[in-house]
């Protein structure tokens, strides 16, 4: 997860949505856009003015037309209280009534023309124009000063105030992505996890050979507690089952009760949306299948991807570790396809890690309706967002529940986030109202794919040292925990205890608890993967455990995909159902903390062999130092629960 700065003002909040400030009027007939001057633009920062020639790229993101009631309206197809329930709209339907007019458009384009820009395609949603021009144009166009800021260790583009429009077109702009460089602050990372030390690297996406080879060392198990460690001693008085090597799909479906439904995910479209492409995807996802599910090929029919060809005038001061996206792509469509083999899978590669390019890749497949769920395994550190972002964001996603289609995200891999922010905060975009966030759990599967038990995925590390382990310390857990920009949702009212929605809170107000549901992410009760990857003696094909809520996002996508079959229709936001669900039925399994619940683990220390020697070390799998915890119902570590097999496939 990328690291959060504190750069604008707060938000408010109305509703569970961020809710746009009133324009500030400027001379001349023209009105500012709201906080989009970054604080850390200031003369102190400032290092040097941007050269009048520089090329740049930039959205102006559209405000779409009666935002209550398309709010109503989301609420009403999504509720199963409300008479219009799962009465989704079409891609049509949604642009002919709440998208911004064709008028509204030419009039944003006008302008931008007008000024000089070229201008690019046109979403099929209308969600925003995108211009190409120079910093001299973008200047005079917004009545700016553009400058080069020193922040953080990098330089960045900003301009010197909020910008401003025309006020005839000031209702009409949402906001504007591009002009500065606040993005690259925010690159979000991918949230996999297995604990393999690798580093980022600064490269460009087109120069990218396979990552640095991971293997993990024996002993391991095939199933939870085959094998135990004798050798070591005792950790808390107990001899540990050594970790398992990586859950198989075939594990994954009995343990969460999918293997019995007599569905398989036939008829429904996964997207996955991450940053860049891996040139391996179908040749490793598809050996994968052929080694470890071979019941269940990936054929090439079910498998597709779109590229967004790279912007040629995108200034990228830090590049993002492209190696490292390649096996986050890599664990979606492996766990995706090894939860639903019979769903189609459609790969979504933004152009860079950064927000405005995933925005766009998520807008790809909203706009067109390109899938029934989304699965996103990526986000920022914390909540404090550039608030264009977080108003585009809410849009895109708005429009996703009144199309029926379900959008989900990983909560995030360092809990509470409180190590990395100093203070507690979920992670957008997990955190925003019109998605589902997918926490993580550990997971004991027995010889016979039965769960043995579930708990809380919060882990901490005793290095075993001279035959003495050492303390144990935070590694990584499911993040969750209470928003201070969103709202308490509708969907939440009368499930999440107060003592949770209240934290973060002034007094008297409530906000969004994340996670909502969760599956399988502990990457020392991890899924097993194949990729290509650079060993030292070549690159090639192998496998190896990983974990995170990465996992657990696609995990869970593919069961909805398998519900989708089973109940033959597509579930759409399933946030709203699945709250009811908990005080109705045992659809969800509670997820609770389990008692000294860790596995013995070695691991190479070069990574790959044993040449450099082994490290052992003890893990727990639910780690109580945080101020997020693992209880009875709904908790902020696993929300309410994980899927309980043909019950909720039946209820859902």
């Amino acid at each position: 997860m990328r690291r959060s700065s504190t750069l604008l003002l707060s938000l408010a909040v109305v509703g569970g949505l961020t809710a746009a400030m009133p324009a500030a009027a400027s001379a001349q007939g023209r009105q500012d856009i709201p906080q989009s001057h970054p604080l850390w633009a200031n003369a102190q920062a400032k290092v040097a003015d941007t050269a009048p020639a520089a090329k740049l790229s930039f959205r102006v993101y559209l405000n779409q037309r009666d935002n209550a009631g398309a709010e109503a309206l989301a609420q009403a197809v999504s509720d199963p209280d409300s008479k219009t329930y799962r009465q989704y709209l079409s891609t049509d339907q949604v642009r002919d009534r709440f998208a911004a007019s064709d008028a509204t458009v030419n009039a944003v384009k006008a302008w931008l023309t007008g000024s000089g820009f070229s201008i690019g395609d046109i979403p099929s949603n209308r969600a925003y124009v995108e211009a190409t021009g120079t910093a001299d144009q973008t200047q005079k166009a917004f009545a700016v000063k553009l400058g080069k800021y020193n922040v953080k260790g990098q330089t960045l583009r900003a301009a010197d105030k909020n910008l401003s429009v025309p006020a005839n077109l000031a209702s009409d702009v949402l906001g504007v992505v591009g002009v500065d460089q606040a993005t690259n602050l925010f690159k979000p990372d991918h949230t996999d996890g297995i604990d393999s030390g690798k580093a980022a690297k600064s490269v460009q996406p087109s120069d990218v050979a396979p990552g640095p080879g991971f293997r993990n060392a024996p002993p391991c198990s095939s199933y939870y507690g085959e094998k135990i460690d004798t050798t070591d001693p005792a950790y808390n008085g107990k001899q540990l089952p050594y970790a398992p090597c990586g859950y198989t799909p075939a594990q994954l479906r009995s343990a969460y009760g999918i293997d019995k439904a007599g569905a398989d995910g036939k008829g429904t479209t996964i997207a996955i949306v991450d940053a860049f492409a891996s040139p391996t995807i179908y040749s490793d996802a598809s050996t994968y299948a052929k080694k470890n599910d071979p019941q269940h090929p990936l054929k090439q029919s079910q498998f597709s991807q779109h590229i967004f060809p790279p912007d040629p005038v995108l200034e990228q001061p830090d590049q993002c570790d492209a190696a490292g996206w390649y096996g986050e792509e890599t664990l979606d469509v492996e766990a995706a396809h090894g939860l639903a083999p019979g769903a189609n899978i459609l790969y979504v590669g933004g152009t860079s890690c950064e927000d405005n390019a995933l925005d766009e890749a998520l807008n790809y497949v909203i706009a067109g309706h390109k899938a029934d769920i989304v699965s996103n395994s990526y986000g920022d550190t914390g909540e404090d967002i550039p608030a264009d972002e977080v108003k585009v964001f809410n849009q895109i996603s708005l429009q996703a529940v009144l199309e029926g289609i379900g959008v989900y995200f990983s909560s995030g891999d360092n809990g509470d986030e409180v190590a990395r922010l100093g203070t507690p905060s979920p992670d957008f975009s997990a955190s925003a109202p019109w998605i589902t966030a997918v926490g993580g759990t550990s997971i004991a599967i027995g010889k016979n794919g039965q769960k043995l038990f579930e708990t809380g995925w919060e882990t901490s590390k005793s290095t075993l040292t001279n035959g003495v382990y050492g303390p144990a310390a935070y590694t990584s857990g499911s993040g969750g925990g209470t928003s201070r920009l969103f709202a308490q949702p509708f969907y939440q009212k009368g499930v999440v205890p107060d003592a949770l929605s209240t934290k973060n809170q002034t007094a008297g107000h409530k906000g969004r608890v994340v996670p909502d549901i969760s599956a399988v992410g502990d990457p020392n009760t991890g899924f097993l993967v194949g990729q290509t990857q650079t060993f030292p003696d070549g690159a090639y094909y192998d496998q190896y455990r990983i974990g995170g809520t990465s996992l657990a996002s696609p995990v869970f996508a593919g069961i909805m995909a398998v519900a989708d079959s089973f109940d033959h229709f597509h579930h759409g936001f399933i946030n709203p159902v699945i709250y009811k669900l908990t005080s109705r039925t045992k659809a969800i399994s509670d997820v609770q903390h389990v008692d000294n619940a860790a596995v013995a683990r070695v691991d190479y220390a070069n990574s790959v062999d044993a040449s450099a020697g082994l490290l052992r070390s003890a893990r727990t799998l639910d780690y109580q130092g945080l101020t997020i915890h693992t209880t009875k119902g709904y908790d902020d570590v696993t929300g309410l629960g994980s899927p309980s097999g043909l019950l909720f496939l039946l209820l859902v």
